[in-house]
């Protein structure tokens, strides 16, 4: 585990989360801490600091890192010893805070940072060092969006709450400046000293109960001299209310004719912010839709034999190795290996292909994912974490959580504004008193609360990191998976798209078409040879030359000793024979002429084929053809990127004559052939410097440099683990189509962020002036503390309203562009 994600409290705009960040980039060996507002957490790379140094910054910057706890019951404790081990296990869990086993109750409490490990977790860490434990009360299946809902059901009430309290402020000043006979009446009939008095005691209540948090949090941060959004909303109202307050009380303290209140504009204020924040809470909650449709695909139970009986049990406690049984139209629960029965199983969630998979014995199946008409029987290979679908979510959560270079802007604004607007407020509170008409003091309250209010860092902070989450989520829809958040920009800015062929561009299903024989050797005991080195390879050609063996019926002999060539094929030991199988290349290495099937070859390169030479005990023995067929989508994909403007690439250990027939069939601009697994980096490289940031994509151990490499890795998800772990990005269903549908969501989603961040800029830009009082001289009006509270409300929303759009985003159709 090379990062942690830790949650945070008592952030509420972006600027907390510059302060978080910065708090946590002070603990030494955390320079590199990322804190994302939009999901209230941080990435950390746990071993570069002590535990308890991260939460002690956290809760000296008034953030801090959410905690829980738990209670293991450990039955089989038995001894101080035992009490020990476990403890020493669990402080050695990522995240753990603190843990305390006690042998008399035969139990553990464990304080964790919330969103660093689970119940279950912690439960397996004991259990693996030989004391069964499990988590008591806990269920760990519940749904991780709670807490969420609780936020927004906080909200609102808090929301409904200041709004009755506030309607009746409202009506009674703003009602008689509308409606003069009504303020007649009302003035007239209880008196104004009255009216004023029943004010102050309403929106006393707004600022002690819905509005209190502004207070609780944005003072103390003022007190330690980093003011941020609570600050600003708290001085805002303090003065609103507390010139309104010394109005009613003690008029003779202000200057003849300044006497008036705003009462209804801090009890408006705070209704409005509430209600941007419940409107906020709302649409962030929809933000997170891809994880826990995710979360939602793993069934809370499974069919598991145990004592030769299958029964169902809570899938917390299916281990690696248990039969499983499904039944049609049941999702499987785990990862796992068909032992018996055949179906169709849709695996469109995790791969975005719509068409059905067949499975049978010996198949790998994926767990989410949906049986059809056929029950089956497999073995449990990956569970708990180690799923596939657990994988997913662990890498979306990941990339939802990076933190892109376009917003570098945004948090070096972010970090200087709110003492920025403090200032602009104190300058244009003095320049009212000096320069403003009578009444001054009234205009200078007016427009120092304004300023105060209307400016809003939290747009700023919103800008990126909703945009990140919901375009990465969509991006997981449709099979794609951002490994790094990053990727999402850098995508968007690459000029040339660089495929591998084998079963990049083609299916990676070769079949053996020909088969050339130099004098003196005969098909069968050449090919026999010839399998039983193949067999001790990985790559497809070689599953293809041991597959035609088989259908000739030809027994395969016991291999004395054999050795991978990397990029020029293999050497064994079969029968007393030294067999050389491989490229050209490798002939020519050790001296082998080839002219003898040199017509072949030429033959094999002008219709595309793979031409793979064998040579037995120093002599050439035979030219295989193997063909590769194109997948379905690959010159769609090519003549998409082209219509993108993108330049294309092949780059292959092919011949030249195949490499070229391949590019001329997809249509695609440059080849490099031939290429050791080396120098695929000096390829891109030089394409690099042709054309501009090139992304790769391939599938087999041999691509993982060039994907490492590259601008941007794309690894097909139906290839090795090696590439898909070089990668930066993955498409599961590992169709080309899903290079264009990558390229869409990343331009899609930078389009995003910067309409956001534009918007976010260009709001606090032109209305700090207005609410400055800059247009006065022009309409003899101030801007309205109260539409300042609304604008700032609603420039949040705006912006994570404008991010839910991304989940809109279609996927490439065949004669379509990014």
């Amino acid at each position: 585990m090379t990062t942690l994600r830790i949650e945070i409290d008592g952030m509420t705009c972006a600027g907390c989360a510059g302060r978080a960040e910065r708090a946590l980039q002070a603990v030494p060996g955390l320079a590199d801490a990322h804190v994302n507002f939009a999901t209230r957490s941080a990435q950390i790379d746990p071993r570069k600091a002590a535990l308890s140094d991260i939460t002690e910054a956290l809760k000296s910057a008034g953030y801090p890192a959410r905690q829980a706890q738990v209670a293991l019951s450990i039955p089989t404790m038995h001894c101080a010893s035992c009490t020990r081990r476990i403890e020493d296990r669990l402080m050695q869990s990522p995240g753990v805070v603190s843990a305390n086993v006690n042998l008399a109750t035969r139990s553990a409490d464990v304080t964790y940072l919330e969103g660093t490990t689970q119940p279950q977790t912690l439960a397996h860490a004991v259990t693996d060092e030989g004391f069964p434990a499990e988590p008591v009360g806990e269920d760990t299946n519940a749904d991780l969006s709670d807490r969420q809902a609780e936020e927004i059901t906080h909200t609102r009430r808090m929301t409904m709450i200041a709004a009755a309290m506030t309607l009746p402020v409202f009506a009674m000043e703003m009602g008689g400046h509308l409606v003069p006979v009504f303020h007649h009446w009302l003035h007239g009939t209880f008196g104004t000293t009255q009216i004023w008095t029943v004010q102050f005691a309403l929106t006393t209540l707004v600022l002690l109960w819905p509005g209190r948090g502004f207070f609780t949090i944005g003072i103390p941060a003022l007190l330690r001299g980093a003011p941020e959004m609570n600050s600003l909303v708290a001085l805002g109202t303090s003065a609103a209310w507390g010139y309104s307050t010394l109005a009613l009380f003690a008029p003779a303290l202000l200057p003849e004719g300044t006497r008036a209140v705003y009462f209804e504009a801090a009890a408006v204020i705070v209704t409005l912010i509430l209600l941007g924040r419940w409107l906020e809470a709302r649409a962030r909650g929809q933000t997170g839709v891809a994880i826990k449709r995710l979360i939602g695909l793993q069934p809370k139970t499974a069919r598991v034999e145990r004592d030769g009986t299958p029964r169902d049990i809570p899938i917390s406690e299916v281990v690696q190795g248990d039969i499983l049984h499904v039944r049609p139209g049941e999702s499987f629960a785990v990862d796992g290996e068909v032992l018996s029965g055949a179906s169709f199983v849709d695996e469109s969630m995790i791969s975005g292909e719509p068409v059905p998979v067949s499975k049978t014995t010996g198949d790998t199946v994926i767990g989410g994912t949906v049986n059809g008409d056929g029950p089956l029987t497999f073995r449990a290979t990956g569970v708990g974490e180690d799923t596939m679908l657990a994988r997913i979510i662990a890498l979306v959560e990941a990339a939802q959580g990076a933190k892109l270079p376009i917003q570098a802007l945004a948090d070096r604004v972010v970090r200087i504004f709110v003492p920025i607007v403090m200032t602009i407020a104190a300058l244009a509170v003095a320049g009212w008193l000096i320069f403003g008409p009578d009444p001054a003091l009234g205009l200078a309250l007016v427009a120092g609360v304004s300023v105060l209010i209307i400016a809003c860092p939290c747009a700023m902070g919103l800008a990126t990191p909703t945009s990140i989450m919901v375009g990465t989520g969509r991006a997981a829809d449709l099979g794609v998976l951002f490994r790094k958040g990053d990727a999402l920009q850098r995508l968007a800015e690459v000029c040339v798209v660089a495929f591998d062929k084998t079963g990049t561009l083609t299916q990676g299903k070769p079949s053996l078409t020909h088969l050339s024989l130099a004098s003196e050797f005969e098909r069968a005991q050449t090919l026999r040879l010839i399998a039983a080195v193949e067999a001790q390879s990985e790559h497809p050609i070689a599953r293809a030359i041991e597959a035609a063996a088989a259908e000739e019926g030809l027994q395969i002999p016991t291999v004395e000793h054999s050795t991978a060539l990397p990029g020029f094929g293999m050497q064994a030991e079969v029968e007393g024979h030294t067999v050389l199988v491989g490229a050209a290349r490798l002939m020519q290495r050790e001296g082998i002429s080839t002219d003898a099937l040199e017509g072949d070859l030429r033959t094999l390169g002008a219709r595309g084929e793979t031409p793979v030479f064998a040579a037995i005990d120093g002599q050439l023995a035979t030219l295989i053809g193997v063909s590769d067929p194109l997948k379905t989508n690959a010159k769609a994909a090519i003549d998409a990127l082209h219509a993108a403007g993108i330049t294309t690439a092949l780059i292959t250990g092919d011949s030249r004559a195949t490499g070229a027939a391949i590019a001329k069939q997809l249509g695609i601009d440059h080849v490099e052939a031939e290429v050791l697994p080396e120098d695929k980096l000096k390829a891109l490289q030089a394409l690099r410097t042709r054309h501009g940031k090139v992304a790769f994509v391939g599938d087999g151990i041999n691509d993982a440099p060039a994907l490492a490499e590259a601008d941007i890795g794309i690894a097909m998800g139906t290839g090795t683990d090696v590439a898909i772990e070089a990668a930066d990005t993955v498409l599961m269903s590992g169709d080309p189509m899903g290079v264009l549908n990558a390229l869409r969501l990343s331009r899609k989603t930078l389009g995003n962020i910067r309409q956001n961040l534009f918007w976010a800029f260009a709001y606090n830009a032109a209305l700090i002036p207005v609410a400055a009082g800059v247009l006065y001289p022009l309409t003899g009006q101030l801007l309205s503390p109260m539409l300042a509270a609304g604008a700032m409300a609603l420039s949040s929303v705006f912006v994570v309203s404008n991010a839910l759009r991304l989940r809109n985003v279609r996927p490439v159709e065949i004669g379509g562009t990014p």
